[in-house]
């Protein structure tokens, strides 16, 4: 069983990797910590823990509150794809259950620290907290595993041409995150974007059961979605964590651009240029969308 930390900014998509990768018994969810992202981090705490009461999780799982903005750059959220509250087509009673006092940054440290094994961690809003915690506390990154993170992209951008959101959100972070040498996993717009969630998938996952008709209703309120689906972006990562053959990876050194026009774009050195051949992270560029649904339809059905 491997133990993570999921690092997160619910946000519908945040919303349904939380939801799979606590209910997966393969997984072992250590902490769940929250950022400014898709919405304010009073928000996304407030998600967090809505998530984790749905599923009767809050009293095993512990939520820590993260950073508010970003290290550098003006706070931007995503509000107009999520809606207001970050999980919209679903009502969700108020969260009785508080974060602890320890800041994302503080749960973090003590959770890796304590942990007898490496720790993966999962982030999949903007790395906010991550970059805090690698410059803060460098004793980290002996204890952890690997990094596997939705964020990035090989040439498209979906903030802007260039950029891709959680990158773009907080560049600053980014940029420490890939320099830090830890082993990582970049799961970004170059796959998300194939694996989309197909109508028939959404059809079947309503008619399941409970779990399965709250993901359905905040899914088809994603502000991206088209006839052909909707993309899941940060499902990829706990997909990946199962399932690594399912999906293509290229070994490449990628920098972050933190200022101009281009601010959040993944720069891949394609052609090991730049960097004596030496690589900072595997990247994903294609993925096996029917298994990524098959499966997807599986975690809700055990829900």
């Amino acid at each position: 069983m491997e133990k993570i930390i999921i690092d997160c900014d619910p946000g519908i998509d945040d919303a349904a990797a939380l939801s799979v990768a606590i209910n997966h018994p393969e997984l072992d969810v250590q902490l769940v910590t929250t950022v400014a992202g898709n919405v304010t981090v009073d928000k996304t705490t407030q998600n967090a823990l809505k998530i984790l009461e749905f599923f009767d999780k809050a009293d095993q799982i512990p939520v820590a509150a993260g950073a508010e903005q970003p290290l550098v750059k003006p706070f931007e959220d995503a509000a107009r794809i999520h809606g207001e509250s970050g999980m919209r087509g679903y009502e969700f009673p108020q969260p009785v259950t508080k974060p602890v006092q320890q800041t994302a940054v503080e749960a973090l440290h003590t959770a890796i620290m304590q942990s007898l094994e490496p720790i993966t961690l999962v982030p999949t809003g903007s790395y906010t907290n991550i970059g805090l915690l690698l410059a803060q506390y460098p004793d980290v990154k002996a204890k952890i595993n690997r990094i596997v993170t939705m964020g990035g992209s090989l040439g498209m951008g979906n903030m802007t041409s260039a950029a891709e959101f959680n990158v773009f959100t907080d560049p600053d972070a980014a940029q420490i995150m890939y320099q830090a040498g830890i082993p990582i996993v970049m799961i970004g717009l170059d796959v998300t974007m194939k694996a989309l969630l197909t109508p028939e998938t959404l059809t079947t996952i309503a008619n399941l059961n409970r779990s399965g008709q709250m993901l359905h209703d905040i899914i088809i309120s994603d502000g991206d979605r088209n006839d052909a689906g909707v993309a899941m972006h940060d499902v990829n990562t706990i997909f990946y964590l199962r399932h690594p053959e399912a999906v293509t990876t290229t070994p490449y050194w990628v920098d972050i651009q933190t200022t101009g026009p281009a601010i959040g774009e993944t720069v891949a050195d394609i052609r090991g240029a730049y960097h004596a051949g030496q690589t900072n992270a595997l990247v994903g560029t294609d993925i096996d969308a029917a298994a990524f649904n098959r499966w997807f339809i599986a975690q809700v059905e055990r829900m």
